[in-house]
């Protein structure tokens, strides 16, 4: 892949797709939900700051590694009214003590993470007792001939997408990571079937961490 890709044209594709009405639709049954001090893992170029209720969120850290997103990120932040701190991270490794936050929030970002499952441990270190994880991901579809094209499409759609995979088991590495979902949608959206499974809900951490 040419440097000028990542750098040029892949912030813009990212930010019209993950913005299109069926994903906003999603993005607005979750974030409304977090309250207190907010993680948010993969905070993109900021599209979920404006479905934050400002009434119940008293901070925001905005984890994101990919820097080229961070211009569109700024702006966005400057014209929430919250106070976000944006650090440059991945999430395998947050640079926060244990208990730190009340709500981790996860949209469109389990899919390119390098380590899904370690990202994830690391959530629920962070998520104060009693917190939630609210996340909304697409995945691994059910239907195995789905299934079968989403491993197909994946070793070309991957370098295309920012290292997106379709193929994820998202339910599967949030009970390997030791969350528990006492709520769990999933179903597809509008758009090829490849990319329109959908798993959203909360999770809670199935015992402290140990």
């Amino acid at each position: 892949m040419t440097r000028w890709y990542p750098r040029l044209v892949l912030p813009s594709a990212i930010d019209l797709v993950c913005g299109l009405p069926m994903v906003t639709r999603k993005r607005q049954q979750v974030v409304p939900l977090a309250h207190g001090r907010v993680l948010e893992v993969g905070i993109g170029t900021g599209l979920n700051l404006r479905h934050y209720d400002r009434t119940r969120v008293q901070s925001v850290t905005g984890l994101d590694p990919g820097v080229e997103l961070h211009p569109k990120a700024r702006r966005r932040i400057a014209q929430s009214g919250l106070k976000v701190d944006l650090l440059a991270l991945s999430a395998e490794q947050i640079p926060c003590g244990d208990a730190s936050f009340d709500s981790v929030v996860v949209t469109y970002t389990l899919c390119t993470i390098p380590d899904p499952l370690a990202a994830l441990r690391e959530m629920r270190r962070v998520l104060a007792p009693g917190g939630a994880l609210l996340f909304c991901e697409h995945g691994r579809a059910p239907d195995a001939r789905v299934a079968r094209w989403q491993d197909r499409l994946q070793p070309l759609w991957g370098p295309l997408a920012g290292g997106c995979h379709l193929n994820r088991d998202i339910p599967a590495l949030l009970q390997a990571a030791g969350f528990t979902c006492p709520t769990l949608h999933t179903g597809y959206v509008t758009g090829p079937r490849v990319l329109g499974y959908h798993y959203w809900g909360t999770a809670q951490a199935a015992e402290p961490p140990g």
